[in-house]
């Protein structure tokens, strides 16, 4: 399944038209407007084909200037990151090992560039 947001942008003079047709197609959801003209709506589909083809719907109605994808969301994707992470040790070994004394971490902001090894040894050494 595949969720995509959508600005949909319209003059200000059409935009309740424009949210009454859209919400009459049946192949999103709206949202929010603003006075400008902007809409955001969001699109589902099973794949990026059946999303495009919504899309195409959306560009067709009536005082629709442009509709153009924002944000777009995968499950295929999370599913294949989810699978990534479930077959990593996401975790640093440190912050799961109950001999180490909580009050000696001392966290910087980034995991990631931090040599926690090196760290989990100057904790054994300052016990």
């Amino acid at each position: 399944m595949n969720i995509s947001s959508i600005v949909v942008q319209t003059l200000p003079q059409h935009i309740e038209q424009v949210i009454a047709d859209l919400q009459a197609s049946g192949v999103c959801d709206y949202h929010l407007h603003d006075e400008k003209g902007r809409i955001i709506i969001t699109i589902e589909g099973e794949g990026v084909e059946e999303e495009l083809k919504k899309l195409r719907v959306v560009e067709a109605i009536a005082h629709v200037i442009s509709a153009d994808m924002q944000m777009a969301y995968s499950e295929d994707e999370l599913d294949k990151h989810m699978e990534i992470l479930s077959n990593n040790d996401a975790v640093p070994k440190m912050l799961n090992d109950e001999s180490v004394d909580i009050e000696k971490i001392l966290y910087h902001g980034d995991l990631k560039k931090k040599d926690l090894e090196s760290f989990a040894k100057e904790l054994e050494r300052g016990q």
